[in-house]
C-alpha cells in the first residue's frame, strides 16, 4: 500500500518537472505565454533590412515587420544608419493581422518615448531648450524631440514680446525661426497629441512680475492692440504685451450697452486706449470708445445752459425724472429741480410719457450729463435770454417784441434845434400852464427885477439846469413868470412862508391898473 503511494508520488514529481521543463524550454525558445499587446513599447533586434520592410525580433513566436506608412514614416537619414542585429525600439501596431503578422513601428516608439519624458519634465519641472522650428497666429512652433509642441504668444516672455511689431503673424515671428529658446512644459495630453510649452515658466515670471513690467513701460494715451481674455457683467478683460486691463462697461461704446457680450467676444483682437494706470493696485484702465468719434459732442451742439427745450419724461426715479430731448439725448431732472415746493417723490408732478418744456441748467460734456429744470421754466433770472431767444425765432415775421417796462420817450415834446428856447412853452397843455388868477404875485414894473425872487423857498427855485430859457436883462420883468409852469412856481399864498406881508398884497386879485379904474368910477 505504501509502496503504491510512493511510486504514485514519484510519478506526479516528474510529470511536474517534465512541464517545468517545456515551459522553461518554450520560454527559451520565445514561444511563452507572454504575448505582445498593442500600445506596448519592446525593445527588439534588427533580424534583416530589405527594401520596404524591416523584421525585427521582439522575444514573440515570430518575428514583428515594420512595413508600409510604419516604414514610409522613417527619416531618410535614420533608415540609412540602422544596420542588422542592432537593438531598436519598436511600438506594438498590431500583435497578429490577418496574415498572423506582428506589426510593429519605429516612429510611434520613439514618439511614445517622448511623451514620457515631456511628461518626466513637467513633472520635475525642469527647463529644456528647445529650436523655433515655425509659427502661426496663435504662437510659435517647437521640436521636442519627435514631438512637436507649441507656445502660445500669451507664455512668450515679457522681453521678447516687447520686442515684436507688426500687425501680422508673419511680421511678429519670422524672424525668430531658428532661435533657442529655453522652455518649460506645461500641459501633456497624449491622446490629444498637445503639447504645450511656456517661455514664461522658464525664466521664472510671474503674473504680477509681467504686469509690473508692463506698467513701466505704459503712458495714458497709448493705443494698443489687445486680445479679450475674458468677459464679465462690469466689462472686459483685455491682454496687452501680456498683461491684462480692463474696459470698463462704459469704456466699451457710445452707446447705452447692458453687457459686454453685446459687442464683444473672447478672443477677439482689438485696439485700447490706455485711460488709467495704478501702479499700486496693479491696475490698468482701457477704453475702446475714445478712439472712435463721440457722437454726443455733435448732439449737444446746439444746445446751451439756460434754454427752453420740449421733452418726454422715460422714467421716475427717487431721485428724479430721466427726459428725452428731441435729439434723442436724455437728461435729469433733480427732484429738487422739479417743484418749488418739497415733494417726496418726481411722481407727485410727473408721469412717465408726459410732455414738457424743461430749462437747461447744467451741461457737463466730461462725463455726458444734462442737469435739466421744470421749476425754472419761467425764472426770471432767464427772462433776457428768453426774450432773445423769442426774437430770433420771430426775426422772419411781422410780430415784434416790445415789454411792458421800456421807458416813454422823452424826445417827442422835445424842441427842435431850429425851435428858438423861448417858444418852448407855446404848446404847454392847461395843467402845465399857471392859471392867471395865480400872476397877482408877479412884481409889477416899479419893483426891481432883484427882488422878484426874494419870497421863494428852495424848493420854489428852478434848478439851475433850467435857467437857459430865462429872458434877457432887455425884457421885462414882468414877463418871466408868464411861461412858468405851477411845478417851477407855486403861488406865494400855498408855499406856507413865514414872512409877513401886507393885507393888501395878500387879497388883492387884481393889477394895479384895474383898481385905479375902479376908484375913477367911484368918484
Amino acid at each position: 500500500m505504501d509502496q503504491n503511494n510512493e511510486n504514485h508520488t514519484m510519478g506526479n514529481n516528474s510529470e511536474d518537472a517534465e512541464i517545468t521543463n517545456m515551459a522553461a524550454l518554450l520560454e527559451q525558445e520565445g514561444l511563452g505565454l507572454d504575448l505582445p499587446k498593442a500600445g506596448e513599447i519592446k525593445t527588439g533586434t534588427i533580424a534583416s533590412i530589405s527594401p520596404g520592410q524591416i523584421m525585427v525580433g521582439i522575444g514573440a513566436k515570430s518575428e514583428g515587420i515594420i512595413r508600409g506608412q510604419e516604414f514610409e514614416l522613417i527619416p531618410p537619414d535614420v533608415f540609412a544608419s540602422l544596420e542588422v542585429g542592432q537593438e531598436l525600439p519598436v511600438f506594438v501596431v498590431i500583435p497578429e493581422d490577418h496574415h498572423g503578422n506582428l506589426i510593429l513601428s519605429y516612429v510611434r516608439a520613439l514618439e511614445a518615448e517622448s511623451w514620457e519624458k515631456a511628461q518626466g519634465l513637467m513633472k520635475e519641472k525642469e527647463t529644456f531648450t528647445g529650436i523655433i522650428e515655425g509659427f502661426n497666429r496663435g504662437g510659435l512652433l517647437v521640436n521636442f524631440n519627435e514631438l512637436h509642441g507649441f507656445i502660445p504668444s500669451s507664455q512668450l516672455s515679457f522681453s521678447r514680446r516687447a520686442d515684436m511689431t507688426g500687425d501680422t503673424p508673419e511680421a511678429r515671428y519670422s524672424n525668430l525661426i531658428g532661435e533657442e529658446i529655453s522652455l518649460h512644459v506645461i500641459e501633456v495630453d497624449q491622446e490629444r497629441r498637445r503639447l504645450i510649452f511656456s517661455e514664461r515658466a522658464a525664466v521664472h515670471e510671474s503674473r504680477d512680475s509681467i504686469r509690473d513690467k508692463v506698467i513701466e513701460k505704459l503712458t495714458i494715451g497709448e493705443v494698443l492692440t489687445g486680445r479679450i481674455t475674458s468677459l464679465a457683467d462690469f466689462g472686459a478683460f483685455v491682454n496687452i504685451s501680456g498683461a491684462d486691463g480692463l474696459v470698463h462697461l462704459s469704456e466699451i461704446s457710445w452707446d447705452r450697452i447692458r453687457h459686454p457680450g453685446d459687442e464683444l467676444k473672447v478672443g477677439q483682437e482689438v485696439q485700447v486706449k490706455v485711460i488709467s494706470i495704478d501702479k499700486e493696485k496693479r491696475h490698468i484702465g482701457l477704453s475702446i470708445r475714445r478712439l472712435k468719434e463721440d457722437p454726443w459732442q455733435e448732439q449737444i451742439k446746439e444746445l446751451r445752459v439756460g434754454q427752453l427745450v420740449e421733452a418726454n419724461i422715460t422714467r421716475l426715479t427717487k431721485f428724479g425724472a430721466f427726459a428725452r430731448l428731441t435729439n434723442e439725448i436724455e437728461g435729469l431732472i433733480h427732484i429738487s429741480e422739479i417743484s418749488d415746493e418739497h415733494i417726496a417723490h418726481p411722481k407727485e408732478v410727473l408721469h412717465e410719457g408726459d410732455d414738457v418744456t424743461l430749462r437747461i441748467i447744467k451741461i457737463e460734456e466730461d462725463s455726458h450729463r444734462i442737469g435739466l429744470s421744470l421749476r425754472r421754466v419761467e425764472s426770471l433770472a432767464f427772462a433776457d435770454m428768453d426774450l432773445k431767444a423769442l426774437e430770433e425765432e420771430l426775426v422772419d415775421t411781422d410780430i415784434k417784441v416790445t415789454t411792458d417796462d421800456a421807458p416813454e420817450s422823452d424826445t417827442e415834446d422835445a424842441p427842435s434845434e431850429d425851435e428858438p428856447a423861448n417858444e418852448q412853452g407855446t404848446e404847454e397843455t392847461p395843467e402845465e400852464k399857471a392859471p392867471e388868477s395865480d400872476t397877482k404875485d408877479a412884481p409889477s414894473e416899479d419893483e426891481p427885477a432883484s427882488d422878484q425872487g426874494t419870497d421863494e423857498t428852495p424848493e420854489e427855485k428852478a434848478p439851475e439846469a433850467d435857467t437857459e430859457d430865462a429872458p434877457s436883462e432887455d425884457e421885462p420883468a414882468n414877463e418871466q413868470g408868464t411861461d412858468e409852469t405851477p411845478k417851477e412856481k407855486t403861488p406865494e399864498a400855498d408855499t406856507g412862508s413865514t414872512e409877513l406881508k401886507e393885507p393888501e398884497e395878500e387879497t388883492s386879485d387884481k393889477p394895479p391898473s384895474d383898481e385905479a379904474e375902479e376908484e375913477k368910477t367911484e368918484e
